[in-house]
């Protein structure tokens, strides 16, 4: 029975998930002290509509978000749709024709091909003048020599990095990892910005990007930091000219973060943030339990177990597609909405495979609730991420394992 094997399981990860824990509780102490900080009051869930002048909770937000990033400023808004939005404005606002932009993790995520220019777009930032170049991983870390030898022979605007592996076959990257290359950039190229996706990485360990030298950070709200009750947006952080920048692109040059109204969503943003610490830790367990499973059926998954987590993510090889289907389809059979619904690869915007993904979540595309994607190309891989809780998590890895067996 695989309640039976899952129970067990448990008992083995017993000091694993103490660890987890651990990191919660370091950063629910870091999120309530920003809170206590910033004085934060009921009047800060107050609504404004228009232009947005003066909304004290979406200037307070910004400012629990900075000090939570021990940053110089933050740019924390509903009208961001996504994660990959808030990377788009970012990289507009601060990159200009002629400009190099360099992502040293390899190929970004395909829902930025187009904005990069890596897939022709007529609105690409290659269609407006600015070049890019990418340099893959080495052994899942940083290529730091060819890294090291590029900056030195070419001027770089911006770097990029994406934690989180995405589509790819790689391992997510650590904060010590990204610690160490930053180091090595700014030892080179001082002036060189570099800007992390940190997109489900969030709260999965004690420090931020910001916190190791890193000079901008996006994430989505949708995902760890909206902990299932922020309904959108996205953040970024970093230096305060930078975010000033960024803000000038969302909004308009003149205005930047002076406008955009809150339309009532200060109170889900900040209830969001308060509970991302033990949501993040539910999700963070639902990963390291379905590690632990699928690699005692004989799947090849990453991260193990056991290993360091980079990210909330885990990522299954299944080498055929029905095992790959059927998994998914699990998972959607375990959700709280459409539970019914039998997902089948279909033709995804954004993407150029067919794309299987079960997400049966209260906020469309939430992946901080239970949810599990992947292409439909070899090695034929399922991406699976969050649970709300791990109560929850775990009901919807039984009945992914059933649905995989056929149990």
């Amino acid at each position: 029975m695989i309640e039976e094997k899952v129970r067990l399981a448990e008992v083995d990860l017993k000091d694993i998930f103490n660890k987890v824990d651990e990191i919660e509780l370091f950063n629910s102490k870091k999120v309530l002290d920003a809170f206590k900080k910033n004085n934060l009051s009921e009047i800060h869930f107050n609504a404004t509509t228009g232009y947005g002048y003066d909304d004290i909770g979406r200037d307070t937000i910004e400012r629990i978000y900075a000090d939570i990033f021990k940053s110089e400023d933050a740019l924390v808004r509903s009208q961001f749709i996504s994660g990959s939005h808030a990377l788009t404005v970012c990289l507009f606002g601060l990159l200009r024709p002629g400009d190099l932009m360099l992502s040293i993790s390899g190929t970004p995520y395909d829902t930025l091909h187009e904005v990069i220019g890596i897939k022709d777009n007529p609105s690409s930032l290659k269609s407006f003048g600015i070049n890019y170049d990418e340099i893959d991983l080495l052994n899942n870390d940083f290529d730091y020599e060819k890294i090291g030898y590029y900056l030195k022979n070419k001027k770089v605007k911006l770097i990029e990095i994406q934690r989180s592996r995405g589509y790819s076959n790689r391992d997510s990257l650590t904060i010590d990892k990204v610690e160490k290359v930053i180091k090595l950039i700014k030892s080179i190229s001082p002036n060189t910005i570099v800007m992390i996706d940190n997109c489900y990485c969030e709260f999965v360990d004690t420090l931020e990007p910001t916190e190791v030298g890193a000079d901008i950070v996006v994430g989505s709200l949708i995902k760890n930091l909206g902990a299932g009750i922020a309904p959108n947006g996205a953040y970024i952080v970093g230096r305060k000219e930078l975010v000033h920048l960024a803000s000038e692109r969302l909004n308009l040059p003149g205005e930047a973060k002076e406008v955009g109204p809150s339309l009532g969503q200060n109170k889900p943003i900040l209830q969001g943030l308060f509970m991302a610490p033990s949501v993040v830790a539910s999700a963070l367990k639902t990963s390291i339990l379905t590690s632990y499973m699928l690699e005692s059926l004989g799947y090849t998954v990453s991260p193990k177990y056991s290993a360091p987590h980079a990210d909330i993510v885990c990522s299954i090889t299944f080498n055929n597609p029905d095992d790959l289907i059927k998994y998914v389809q699990g998972i959607q059979a375990a959700s709280p909405i459409d539970a019914s619904a039998v997902p089948e690869p279909w033709d995804m915007p954004g993407y150029d495979d067919k794309v299987i993904m079960a997400s049966g979540s209260f906020t469309q595309g939430s992946s901080i609730e239970l949810s599990a994607d992947g292409p439909i190309r070899e090695p034929f891989i399922a991406y699976q991420q969050g649970g709300l809780t791990y109560t929850y998590g775990k009901l919807g890895v039984i009945s992914a394992l059933k649905k995989l067996i056929g149990e």
